[in-house]
């Protein structure tokens, strides 16, 4: 069924081989603490999204030091989205609701870098990622990007890029990662992993592609139990609903089903030679916020760089896939094209 799949197993690690951007370590050359461990102000940019409120409840509650390692968010700048209605309308009442719980709002990303040592970049708008990021690698700030990381692959791959440049420690991920029966899969639960299927809502937003709005929590679920190695995408669409099915390095099959109508809920399946198992509920925030203070705490980022871009390509392949009408479409495309307009920003 797929005969040249050893051939392409080596040319996307050719690929992810040649973006040039250091990824082959999980542990870059500055995993250290890059502040005294009793300088724990974090700041938040962008409070169009009301993972900035619920991130500083956690932070900022009495009994965070117990796992939160005594972070505690200080500052907020507000402009995140500029177009995006519904993110856009948000920002009055966040505002709001941060003063009432301590956080000084600031007038710039500038200010609010003076005023902080660690980021949380929660603008909704992944268009404006790498702008955003740009300043906080500069000001050597350790920093996490909430979901999208980006709105195009390209971009995605530049903030890597940056994050090296400027030695700067980074990570972006789904809370959804972070669900206990992921984590238990992970840990061995079922043994090998063959196979998994995934759901989330994947509701549309037209300033970015299909799924990186919101299906990038079902696709990271399919990741953080299947891990690296998809090779190619087919997308199967309608207006309701659609899935995708990815085809790993070594034939094994992970699908996500995404939803736009009727109830909607994060989770799936995963299949293992020593059994299968559901792979929610979903938790809620603060496993994520644990990892984030804990990459606060070591520089070190939890997640491979090239997993989270390979999560990046796999939906932007599906996009690919859907323009032509359901035709499979390799990873190592979608790369290497990516790679090549991240090459012309100048960082």
């Amino acid at each position: 069924m797929y005969p040249d799949i050893k051939r392409r197993k080596f040319l996307t690690k050719t690929a992810l081989a040649g973006m040039g951007i250091g990824l082959a370590s999980q542990a870059p050359s500055w995993s250290v603490p890059l502040f005294k461990q009793d300088s724990k102000r974090v700041g938040i940019i962008g409070l169009d999204t009301s993972h900035s409120v619920a991130f500083t409840k956690a932070f900022n509650d009495e009994d965070a030091e117990k796992d939160l390692r005594g972070y505690k968010v200080v500052a907020a700048y507000p402009q995140g989205s500029r177009d995006i209605k519904s993110s856009v309308d948000r920002i009055p009442g966040y505002i709001d609701e941060m003063k009432k719980l301590g956080v000084r709002v600031v007038g710039s990303i500038s200010e609010l870098l003076d005023s902080c040592d660690y980021v949380l970049l929660e603008t909704n708008d992944g268009r404006l990622h790498l702008e955003q990021g740009l300043e906080v690698f500069r000001a050597g700030k350790p920093v996490f990007i909430d979901k999208p990381i980006a709105a195009s692959l390209s971009h995605a791959i530049a903030l890597f890029k940056a994050s090296e440049k400027y030695k700067v420690p980074m990570f972006s991920s789904s809370s959804l990662r972070y669900m206990e029966n992921v984590v238990a899969v992970n840990n061995g639960k079922i043994g090998k992993v063959m196979g998994a299927d995934t759901f989330s809502p994947a509701t549309l937003e037209p300033t970015h592609p299909d799924l990186f709005w919101y299906g990038v929590h079902g696709v990271e679920t399919l990741f953080a139990v299947m891990g690296k190695g998809c090779q190619e995408v087919k997308r199967f669409y309608a207006e309701d609903m659609e899935v995708v099915v990815g085809t790993w390095d070594d034939q094994r099959i992970g699908t996500f089903r995404g939803s736009r109508e009727g109830k909607h809920g994060y989770g799936g399946t995963a299949f293992g030679t020593d059994g299968m198992t559901d792979l929610g509920p979903y938790g809620g925030y603060r496993p994520l916020l644990v990892e984030i203070a804990k990459f606060f705490d070591s520089g070190k980022a939890p997640i491979d760089p090239k997993e989270t871009l390979e999560i990046f390509a796999f939906m932007e392949a599906a996009d690919e896939s859907k323009r032509k009408k359901g035709q499979s479409i390799s990873l190592h495309s979608v790369m290497q094209k990516a790679e090549k307009e991240a090459g012309k920003i100048d960082l």
